[in-house]
């Protein structure tokens, strides 16, 4: 019998479920007909669907691909998280800066799910330990509410559970005595809050009591929910419940996605111990057997570290058990390496320099029987450099399970005209399994298939034109490459870069107005963290500089720049299918993988990019040829900050560079205000981490050989034919068929289940 997986994630970005699923029961067309027939429009009453916007960036969209793959491939597999009230906030821009609005997503109710009151769960907090008990705990309930998975065209229906926090019945006696009733109904809030808001950071760590107490909110109702799916399994005819434990780790597979469900390896030993009565050892043993980790980046403010002082008020019995847990690792470590202190110090669970702090990757490792990065490049610097002990240690507990999108959403529904016109040439098999775009590489040659694949994105890029002019005001050229980059902003994927090259075409074009030069329109798109003041800098300054290029007679239509509004899953999918170049800019060795990459890829946009994440597995599939390489590698990244980079080498040495920044600094784009950019000058020339101008001069060389080749349609359409058909490998269902062989044990299955009407074979 194969396990049931549980996938944990504190985020989902799922978007819009309505045509998502009438694609994957393959009841869209009739759908669209009926409605007609009624006199309505299928795309108006999609428009009206809120976005369930549960997720950050890349690890909430990545955890929906995965959802929609694992019921695909017909695993029985559960998805859990939290169901917060407000999702990721809507971003409006109001004078070139952005401003957060609460995203009321269940306003109006959202007809995906069902709650289950049947299935409301206690969960604990505080109290405190007496003779090994964890006593005097304050409860706090969590009520589940089910969304329907469907898997494509295979009658598979999985389930993604999210919990939402209820206050327990009982009232504060406290403030019955006091006879202040009204207080104490108020005062039910609090425990609500929990599942109130989702944390808006991507990629940084804020250590705040109610984000601690929202991970292990969603574990703790995650695990009791598989203890009783675990125990209720009927198998044979005698014994209806299990009773032992030994066939836990061949039943159930859990996957924390990142470290943020990572309190799971603990609360799983406190049950086997506390409720269930097991000893340590046996307990030890069946957790790191059950429980699987991915990580999902190596920059340092990511990683979650809290503070032990918080852990002991919130979760005494908890801390107990990491502190033992730590105890009998360094045990081993010291076994192997005896009178190794520094590494001791080094892998320990609690470090121990200034404030004391559990380091949740190093208790997500320790507590599991696999760790993966999430592209080769990635899950080699794991290896090599942030966890090179623990590899060192168990090297065959690491693994690479390079990430996927699943060409469900990212091709057959966000662009179907070019759907279409790929069916007409191999077939469908594609949808499930991508690798059969293949066949369309000898029809690079095929003149009539050139012109098909171009039609297809000429339409596209008109129907975003015609929403740009009408959403923003900018009359765009649709005959102009659509350069784009969209992504949470953050300063290591270096949309600061792309504003450089942008101001550096504007400069040429002032400078010789009559020299040729290919017509674009950038778009850069994306959402900062509310309390990143880089980030909200870099939004304002992009803005800053469109207002000047978008306005100069001398510029026209050549170049226009427009900052996206409020980007989001329902925003990618008009977007994505309308793009020629994809921006894809990260330092070499910080973009763990990336997926909105392979979704331009897919959708046949070229690829303007650093040697970093799943972009050298992206070149490795279609050929060096057809993707525009620029930059440094990861190891002369390395290199470089061994030696020290001094920014002003390059402010010195570049004069089309210095121009840029002195512009900038003047107070060129912001004449209301001189010095609004200077703390972005400063970052870039003193204490810049992402190493923006080593990578400057390669990056523009490569962009004039990306305006040379534009220029050329067929050549250009023919390189994006060869990325739409590279792109097989970047499916979530090769991904997660790589889990479930790799990691969880089971075998995927492509087979149809008859539908409840439809007749078994006895």
């Amino acid at each position: 019998m194969n396990p049931r997986i549980y996938y944990l994630s504190l985020e989902y970005y799922m978007g819009r479920s309505l045509q998502n699923t009438m694609v994957n029961l393959g009841i869209q067309s009739a759908c669209d007909e009926a409605l007609y027939q009624l006199g309505l429009d299928i795309e108006e009453l999609a428009e009206m669907e809120e976005d369930a916007g549960l997720g950050n960036g890349g690890l909430g969209r990545l955890a929906a691909c995965f959802l929609d793959s694992m019921a695909t491939i017909g695993l029985a597999a559960y998805g859990y998280g939290i169901r917060y009230e407000y999702g990721i906030f809507a971003q409006r821009i109001k004078n070139g800066g952005q401003v957060e609005e609460p995203d009321d997503w269940l306003r109006f109710g959202n007809p995906w799910e069902k709650e289950r009151p049947e299935y409301l769960l206690p969960v604990g907090f505080y109290g405190r330990i007496d003779d090994g008990k964890w006593i005097d705990r304050q409860l706090v309930y969590a009520l589940p509410y089910d969304t329907p998975i469907p898997g494509y065209g295979n009658n598979v229906v999985n389930t993604l559970r999210l919990w939402s926090a209820m206050s327990a019945a009982s009232f504060n006696l406290q403030f019955f005595n006091n006879g202040d009733y009204i207080q104490a109904v108020l005062d039910r809030n609090l425990a609500e809050n929990i599942s109130r808001v989702l944390y808006p950071n991507d990629n940084f760590f804020e250590g705040k009591e109610l984000r601690l107490k929202q991970q292990y909110f969603m574990v703790a109702a995650t695990v009791q929910d598989v203890m009783r799916r675990f125990k209720s399994s009927k198998y044979g005819t005698k014994i209806p419940r299990r009773t032992t434990f030994e066939e836990f780790p061949d039943k159930v597979a859990i996957q924390l996605n990142d470290t943020h469900p990572s309190l799971a390896i603990p609360e799983i030993m406190r049950v086997f111990m506390d409720d269930e009565g097991l000893g340590w050892d046996e307990a030890w043993d069946l957790v790191t057997r059950t429980c699987a980790y991915t990580n999902h980046t190596v920059l340092p403010e990511a990683l979650e570290r809290w503070p032990v002082s918080m852990l002991e008020n919130m979760l005494p019995r908890h801390l107990e058990i990491i502190y033992k847990i730590n105890w009998k690792f360094l045990e081993q470590v010291n076994h192997r390496w005896p009178g190794d202190l520094e590494r001791l110090k080094r892998m320990s669970l609690v470090e121990e320099d200034g404030e004391k702090r559990v380091n949740m990757a190093h208790l997500a490792i320790v507590g599991s029987h696999a760790v993966n990065g999430v592209a080769a490049i990635h899950s080699e610097i794991i290896k090599r450099d942030i966890f090179k002990d623990f590899s060192e240690m168990w090297p065959d507990k690491f693994q690479n399970k390079t990430n996927g999108i699943t060409p469900r959403r990212w091709l057959l529904l966000c662009n179907p005209g070019l759907s279409d016109v790929i069916a007409d040439k191999i077939g469908e098999d594609w949808i499930i399994h991508l690798e059969q775009l293949e066949k369309l590489k000898p029809l690079v040659s095929d003149a009539g298939f050139v012109r098909a694949v171009q039609k297809v994105k000429q339409e596209n890029k008109m129907k975003v034109a015609q929403m740009l002019t009408e959403q923003y005001g900018v009359q765009v050229n649709s005959a102009s490459m659509f350069d784009i980059q969209v992504k949470r902003i953050h300063e290591y994927k270096r949309q600061l870069l792309n504003c450089l090259h942008v101001i550096t075409m504007y400069n040429r074009i002032k400078k010789n107005p009559s020299a040729p030069f290919v017509p674009r329109t950038v778009m850069v798109g994306g959402k900062a963290a509310p309390g990143y003041h880089m980030a909200k800098q870099i939004i304002r300054l992009i803005n800053c500089v469109g207002d000047i290029v978008n306005n100069d007679p001398v510029v026209g239509d050549k170049l226009k720049v427009i900052f996206l509004e409020n980007y989001r899953v329902t925003l990618a999918e008009r977007i994505i299918p309308a793009a020629d170049l994809s921006e894809q800019l990260s330092t070499a060795g910080t973009e763990a993988s990336g997926t909105g990459n392979m979704k331009f890829m897919l959708n046949g946009a070229l690829t303007i990019g650093t040697l970093d994440g799943a972009n050298i597995e992206m070149k490795d599939e279609m050929g060096q040829e057809n993707i525009f390489i620029f930059g440094m590698t990861v190891d002369e990244v390395d290199a470089m900050k061994a030696r020290g980079y001094n920014a002003h080498e390059y402010y010195n040495k570049l004069p089309e560079l210095r121009q840029c920044i002195d512009m900038i600094s003047s107070g060129f784009f912001s004449p209301h205000d001189i010095n609004m950019f200077k703390d972005v000058v400063d970052m870039l020339m003193n204490h810049d981490r992402f190493l923006l101008f080593a990578d400057y001069e390669s990056y523009i060389r490569c962009q004039d050989e990306v305006g040379k080749l534009y220029m050329n349609q067929e050549a250009w359409v023919r390189k994006a034919i060869m990325n739409i058909a590279s792109s097989g490998k970047f499916s979530s269902d090769r991904t997660i068929a790589e889990y479930a062989r790799q990691i969880w044990g089971v075998e995927p299955s492509w087979e149809k289940l008859p539908a409840p009407h439809e007749p078994r074979d006895q």
